[in-house]
């Protein structure tokens, strides 16, 4: 399984409407957090992004330069169905790892719990590349953990400090206060910036 988390295996869990980590809208942390975002003109990645409801909320509220990469095809098909004036330049049907621009912004949202843990450094790389200077990584990674071998893929405070630490500042690792009930006291919200030297 861990070696077979490709665009086939992403699909087919859209396709056989397995996707028991979609909450079908936003996320109340991200919700808020956007909610207090002042510059609309952002530059906003949220990769992985699923059926993308943070998407079609930043959409909505006037955020123009939204862009959605996600391995499989069918999440972004659903977005432009909610959300039929969404660019479709901005739904990038792409391998994360191997995409390329400059965002101020870029949001996590059960993108990281779903990558093979052997590809979090990896990660921390990409996402350290992708950013501007003063863009920040802000979103929600599960601080329990859980499965080994399919996603959901847990985690704990200690590893994610660990593994951040070398490259961003850390200006916020602790356990939101405003998850949706399912996921209460289990999940940490992240808002990281790159280190000055990167």
């Amino acid at each position: 399984m861990m070696n077979e988390l490709d665009e086939k295996f992403w699909s087919g869990r859209y396709l056989n409407e397995t996707t028991g980590w979609d909450i079908g809208y936003v996320s109340t942390p991200l919700k808020e957090y956007i909610d207090q975002l002042e510059d609309k003109s952002l530059h906003i990645l949220i990769p992985g992004a699923g059926n993308a409801y943070e998407a079609e909320y930043l959409w909505n509220n006037g955020f123009i330069n939204v862009t959605v990469v996600d391995l499989a095809a069918e999440p972004l098909s659903n977005l432009k169905v909610r959300v039929p004036d969404f660019p479709t330049e901005q739904l990038i049907k792409a391998d994360f790892f191997a995409y390329q621009g400059a965002f101020d912004l870029i949001l996590e949202q059960t993108f990281f719990c779903a990558l093979n843990p052997v590809f979090r450094p990896a990660y921390v790389q990409q996402i350290l590349g992708l950013l501007k200077p003063k863009g920040r990584l802000v979103g929600l990674l599960f601080n329990i953990p859980l499965n080994e071998n399919e996603p959901p893929f847990g985690g704990s405070k200690d590893e994610y400090e660990t593994l951040f630490n070398p490259y961003f500042d850390i200006e916020t690792m602790e356990e939101a206060h405003n998850s949706i009930p399912p996921r209460a006291g289990n999940e940490l919200f992240i808002k990281l910036t790159p280190k000055s030297e990167f």
